[in-house]
């Protein structure tokens, strides 16, 4: 028989004719199984997140990474994802992912700032990027490289995992006239966002989602910013807070993560690397098209069905939080080289695509309105 019929009749396929036709080198062989085994072996992965499982909007991003992944890979890469609470708590995401406790992690970077705090800036900068900014700043303006090189020493691999847009600025049981009413006010508010909410006077307070409702019903906070009308009226806000307050200057672009073991992550062919760094980029963005989509609606709802009082803060308590906030964020690159680095890139990047879009997105918003 000719070899390759001889191979196809042994039931070998690619592989086996990889093995049949590799020299008599036993380390030449090995190699050429190796490569085959790999290219069908099939990989199961442990997603931790820190939101309820199937919640609405960050919930449902790591539900749908791991559909695409199966989808585009044919099965050979499986993610189960966890939510908070089931493998481990909301806010033992980075530590689980980094040990290997779980392969994957979705969460918000901000929550590690105790692990390092340089990791707010990949969430949000109060007064920084928008959600197209920074989505442009990790590709384009090497965030990526530098958010990889801050993650390093945890043996975690970042990658942009959704993104909510502007958010709003949170529920109060009472009115923000000036910044007087923000002494001594307990807010649920992480992250940069909560050391500038301290600086003017109040209470930061850091809970996981699925604490807020009965927080703020209880009195054990006073107010709460969570994300938007979408994800907020799922959590029935509306029946424990009276006044919704706009804009999120503290989250103008929050930009979730998801994590990724190292060691776990080299362990994949380069293919399957590939399928999950892409559908990592695709998740991002079908996150911020879903808010676009549904956040209208809900606010709609919340203000004529619910009666809820939507109100915009002062200009002069916003201008007050931007000060503050300039301070707040140039004390924290002071941390050590690599947050200095960060800063600047983040800094720089905003004010180079600021000028662009004072004369496209808002001259464009200004005129549509005329």
């Amino acid at each position: 028989m000719k070899r390759r019929e001889f191979v196809t009749a042994l039931g070998l396929g690619t592989a086996g004719a990889a093995l049949v036709g590799c020299n008599q080198s036993t380390k030449d062989c090995d190699t050429a199984a190796g490569a085959g085994n790999k290219a069908q072996q099939k990989f199961h992965f442990k997603l931790v997140t820190s939101w309820p499982k199937n919640f609405p909007g960050l919930g449902m991003a790591p539900e749908h990474l791991a559909k695409t992944v199966k989808e585009m890979s044919k099965g050979r890469l499986e993610i189960k994802v966890y939510g908070a609470g089931e493998l481990v708590p909301a806010f033992e995401v980075f530590d689980a992912v980094s040990n290997g406790t779980a392969d994957m992690g979705h969460a918000g970077s901000y929550y590690w700032a105790g692990k390092t705090a340089a990791s707010q800036f990949f969430t949000a900068v109060p007064f920084g990027l928008s959600a197209q900014e920074i989505n442009s700043w990790i590709q384009y303006g090497g965030g990526q490289q530098l958010w990889e090189e801050l993650y390093a020493p945890f043996n975690l691999i970042p990658r942009q995992g959704g993104n909510t847009g502007v958010q709003m600025a949170g529920w109060f049981n009472k009115e923000i006239k000036s910044l007087a009413d923000i002494k001594g006010l307990k807010m649920r508010i992480p992250g940069l966002g909560g050391r500038v909410f301290e600086k003017a006077g109040g209470v930061p307070v850091t809970l996981p989602g699925g604490e807020l409702y009965t927080s703020m019903q209880t009195g054990v906070i006073d107010a709460t910013e969570w994300v938007g009308p979408y994800n907020d009226m799922a959590f029935g806000f509306h029946e424990v807070a009276k006044y919704y307050y706009y804009p999120g200057w503290h989250e103008p672009g929050a930009m979730l993560e998801f994590t990724i073991n190292k060691d776990k992550y080299n362990s994949l062919p380069d293919d399957l690397k590939k399928i999950l760094d892409i559908a990592c980029l695709e998740a991002n963005q079908n996150m911020l098209n879903e808010y676009t989509a549904k956040n209208n609606q809900a606010l709609k709802s919340l203000v004529e069905e619910h009666n809820v009082q939507l109100r915009k803060l002062p200009d002069d308590v916003l201008k007050k939080l931007k000060d503050i906030s300039e301070e707040v964020v140039k004390e924290q690159a002071q941390e050590n080289e690599l947050s200095q680095r960060i800063y600047k890139s983040v800094v720089d990047f905003r004010k180079q695509v600021r000028n662009y879009h004072l004369i496209s997105e808002l001259a464009y918003y200004q005129a549509r309105e005329l």
